[in-house]
């Protein structure tokens, strides 16, 4: 990060050419993140009747392929806005019969794992529950933490996709449904989060120490298998429909009595710490900007607004950082150490980065297939160079 050069704001959202990589602005003073939700909007069609046309041709496609199966699709669920709207549009208003898959770290806020429940028993959703051991699974974020890299939760970037495939192929499915919103949550910056399996095997190698035997990691031959072999699609529904995370809130608490837990990635505590303590105090990065930047953009809160709530500290849930410690294991002395040694990047560790960029012709196939997300053919696939 350069705090040195002048610090330029997008004149659209609060985006800022200090604490965001890959910016650019245009003569409008309009960031290159702003004009690519523009094009997401007009590939999509999105919140349009256009859009929604074009997700009921994709649910018609899920329910032909799915006749004779039990489910015709998976769904990753958190507890969360998101996921757990997603799971009422699959059912109640598609006709869409999923299977849920949750991946407990068992660092669960006890609020959501309550709404897991309460929406899916409501809407007759079977669940697959899939349990990381708890030593295993402490480890593993020890291990990320004393890297000394901002990319803290690799295990859900990684794991929760491995399981939602492992899922779809032990049944024969075609289909994953993802809650994202880039309307409601932004698009992640590129270089600001970075996630492999090679990149976590190879942190957890060198600075952990309790064997991974339950963590589902997710090798490059196992994507490659997912995507090109059991050519298994990952749908985002809500980048095709009118979603609005407010309406959708309000919607979840008096049809299900759900319960909001106060904050974005605040479902599990990993998230809580990742996105509330290490990314600000360490890496001086807000992820707040994220979903601030779009809340502008979709005109549900001010320019101005967004700025003056940027300026003042995240919310930290009571005890979350006392908690995170004794989870990995760390004193008072060895938490400051880490807090204040050196910053590293995915760029000091192996990972499969230049491995993605050589097969970038592959998995552009892909991409025209539908097989991989857009955004990780735009992130993973193009040489990254340091800013």
């Amino acid at each position: 990060m350069n705090v040195m050069k002048e610090k330029i704001i997008c004149e659209r959202c609060v985006y800022d050419n200090v604490n965001i990589s890959k910016i650019s602005f245009d003569e409008d003073g309009i960031c290159n993140y702003c004009r690519q939700i523009e094009d997401m909007q007009a590939k999509y069609k999105t919140g349009t009747e256009e859009g929604e046309k074009i997700f009921s041709e994709i649910v018609d496609r899920i329910k032909q392929d799915g006749k004779g199966k039990p489910y015709d699709c998976v769904m990753g669920v958190s507890g969360g806005t998101d996921s757990s709207y997603l799971a009422y549009l699959a059912v109640e208003k598609y006709g869409l019969r999923p299977l849920a898959v949750h991946l407990d770290n068992t660092f669960n806020n006890a609020i959501a794992t309550e709404n897991i429940h309460k929406v899916l028993g409501a809407l007759d959703i079977d669940l697959v529950t899939h349990v990381v051991a708890t030593k295993e699974a402490e480890d593993i974020y020890r291990s990320f933490f004393k890297a000394s890299v901002i990319d803290f939760d690799v295990f859900a970037d990684i794991g929760v996709p491995q399981l939602l495939y492992k899922t779809a192929a032990k049944y024969g499915l075609k289909y994953q449904l993802e809650g994202h919103s880039y309307i409601a949550e932004g698009i992640s910056p590129l270089g600001t989060m970075y996630a492999d399996g090679r990149y976590l095997a190879s942190v957890h190698g060198m600075f952990g120490s309790v064997p991974i035997k339950t963590f589902p990691n997710m090798s490059l031959s196992d994507f490659i298998k997912w995507t090109a072999l059991y050519r298994i699609e990952k749908i985002r529904p809500l980048w095709y429909l009118k979603y609005s995370k407010e309406d959708a809130r309000e919607f979840l608490q008096k049809r299900f009595n759900w319960v909001y837990y106060d904050g974005h990635h605040l479902e599990n505590r990993t998230g809580a710490f990742h996105h509330s303590v290490l990314g600000p105090q360490k890496f001086g990065v807000d992820s707040r900007a994220n979903s601030l930047s779009a809340s502008v953009r979709s005109g549900k809160t001010t320019r101005q607004s967004a700025l003056g709530e940027l300026e003042q500290p995240p919310v930290i849930e009571e005890d979350l950082v006392d908690y995170m410690k004794k989870r990995m294991g760390f004193s008072d002395e060895e938490y400051d150490a880490i807090m204040s040694a050196p910053i590293k990047t995915w760029q000091d560790y192996p990972t499969n980065k230049k491995r993605f960029e050589r097969l970038r012709p592959f998995f552009f196939f892909l991409l025209k297939l539908n097989l991989i997300p857009e955004s990780f053919y735009i992130k993973y696939c193009f040489p990254f160079e340091t800013d």
